[in-house]
């Protein structure tokens, strides 16, 4: 569990106080102690000094991710282009080096034949010898041109990758750094490749979190960030308040992250969702966390486990539920539907299965050994 927070913190150890010159230490608070805050306490620690400063820890993750990126995003189709250039590269040199291995187990089969066939062949003893080492020599050359072709096979020519997608690559950078599958060890690797340290301070007066980021190369960025003030609630919406109540009924915090997103929604700050800001609002809202039944009798389902269970197809029951006639949870627009496993005991639901079946030109169900193009998304 500690290191799975501890992985979410990018700046851990690049954090440096203004005030003291000593390095923030990240600590976490909430209920379930997952919220990260950055905090200079070695002074209090070591010497009993007073507290020097201390912040929230995602929104300032958040302004440098985004700092980061506005500087790598330029470079990005450039280092695909010399990732590619070295994958070329590299290829080569392999493939000169079993040319050359090639080249030398041909080289000893010539020898070898040319000793056998100058020996003398009432000698049985010797000629059997030099023989021998002949058909070894033919073997190593049948492994080294089995090695070169299978090289050429799994490296085909025109590895370069096409223009356009390079330029994808750009464009994509940012998508691809907050998915919530990229690894966040490769993440603090980029991150302490490009920044040297930050230096953070609290303008009291300003309200302000000011941040000093000094970078690999020289250049110095300063960014300032609002400071919650004492009795300020930057809350959320309780629209997504109530739609987190319901998707955290089927999914997982990763899930409704990346549902959130896909709706375009943010926090109450303005910054994008991600599974440690769900976690953190389920655990001041007091909404209880998504555990799957494992005997599968969970009291709320999504739509296909719903169609599955009242024997009809997805696209009839979202039908009955988008009419009225299945009672059914839908918070978001692009999002999934939620069903209370009650509700399809009901008689309009036993209707609607029945209605179904009755229906002869188009089939409720699937037949069973029918296989999905698509896996399901719902």
């Amino acid at each position: 569990m500690v290191s799975d927070k501890l992985g979410a913190i990018h700046l851990a150890g690049l954090l440096r106080c203004r005030r003291c010159g000593r390095k923030l230490t990240v600590r976490y608070t909430g209920k379930k102690h997952d919220i990260p805050r950055y905090s200079c306490w070695r002074g209090l620690l070591d010497n009993g000094e007073a507290r020097c400063i201390a912040f929230g820890g995602l929104r300032v993750d958040d302004a440098i991710e985004h700092a980061l990126l506005q500087v790598v995003g330029p470079g990005a189709i450039a280092a695909a282009e010399a990732a590619a250039r070295q994958a070329v590269r590299q290829k080569d040199q392999v493939r000169d080096a079993l040319c050359r291995d090639l080249e030398a187990a041909q080289y000893a089969t010539d020898r070898a034949f040319r000793q056998y066939d100058a020996s003398d062949p009432e000698n049985r003893l010797v000629t059997a010898e030099l023989e021998a080492r002949w058909n070894r020599t033919l073997q190593r050359v049948q492994e080294a041109e089995h090695k070169l072709a299978h090289h050429d096979a799994i490296s085909p020519n025109g590895t370069a990758l096409p223009v356009e997608d390079l330029a994808a690559l750009g464009t994509d950078l940012e998508r691809v750094w907050f998915a919530p599958v990229t690894d966040a060890r490769l993440k603090k690797r980029i991150t302490r490749t490009v920044i040297r340290e930050v230096v953070a301070d609290l303008d009291d007066g300003a309200s302000e979190i000011v941040l000093l980021v000094h970078w690999v190369g020289g250049a110095h960025t300063e960014i300032r960030l609002p400071k919650r003030r004492r009795g300020q609630r930057n809350a959320t919406p309780p629209d997504i308040v109530e739609a987190v109540c319901q998707l955290a009924r089927i999914a997982s915090d990763d899930v409704i992250a990346g549902v959130l997103n896909r709706n375009g929604l943010v926090t109450g700050n303005g910054n994008r969702w991600t599974r440690e800001r769900v976690t953190a609002l389920r655990s001041y809202r007091k909404i209880p966390v998504f555990k799957p039944d494992p005997n599968g009798l969970t009291p709320w389902l999504n739509l296909s486990s719903a169609a599955r269970l009242l024997g009809v197809a997805p696209k009839t029951l979202r039908l009955a539920a988008e009419a009225g006639e299945i009672k059914a949870g839908h918070p978001l627009a692009d999002g999934p539907w939620v069903f209370e496993r009650t509700e399809l005991s009901k008689p309009a639901a036993q209707q609607l299965k029945k209605r179904a079946r009755q229906n002869s030109k188009h089939t409720a169900v699937s037949h069973p050994d029918q296989q999905n193009l698509f896996p399901s998304t719902t």
